[in-house]
């Protein structure tokens, strides 16, 4: 099955329908957003087309294939208010064998990283800036970037996952960098 992962829409009504149209262009089976969904936070500025309750309806007509983890910016008000689950702080997939530690970076990160074997992979967001980095231990980190408040000149982007195959694309679908597990 290939998975579309994203992060850091920070309520932006624009930028949610823009990677919305990307996952039906992949044709993914399921997307996995990476945390902070709604509210844009105290440190970021309103981004493009902030829409709090029109990203709300985007991505409730996603429910069954949406599936997220939580972000610092996720409260349980939004709980109340999207038809998935949010509130879980990581979620683990299985991959060609490896395991991917999903979560969205404010709780573990590079600093601060869960049990990991070689060949694994921790895949965050939470920086809003695209990462592919081998980590001491052999396991491997990666992070989509940011949908819509991208940092460091990073373009806004996504990953997708497919047949052990990670890959980050910007928002208009070009492929950008990849990387096979294994």
């Amino acid at each position: 099955m290939k998975w579309m992962v994203a992060s850091d829409l920070h309520g932006s009504a624009l930028y949610c329908q823009e990677m919305l149209e990307a996952f039906r262009r992949e044709q993914a089976g399921r997307l996995l957003l990476l945390g902070d969904l709604l509210y844009h936070g105290p440190r970021n500025d309103l981004p493009e087309g902030y829409a709090p309750k029109e990203v709300i309806a985007l991505l409730n007509a996603q429910k069954g294939r949406a599936f997220c983890v939580r972000g610092n910016c996720e409260a349980e008000v939004d709980q109340m208010v999207l038809d998935f689950p949010v509130l879980a702080d990581y979620c683990l997939l299985e991959a060609d064998g490896h395991m991917v530690f999903a979560t969205h970076g404010h709780l573990y990160n590079l600093q601060n990283p869960p049990p990991l074997g070689p060949g694994d992979v921790l895949l965050h967001g939470h920086t809003h800036v695209p990462a592919n980095e081998e980590a001491p231990g052999g396991w491997r980190y990666l992070n989509p970037g940011s949908v819509s408040l991208p940092k460091e000149g990073s373009a806004r982007g996504y990953m997708t996952l497919e047949n052990g195959l990670f890959t980050w694309k910007t928002l208009d679908g070009q492929a950008y960098d990849a990387f096979p597990l294994g």
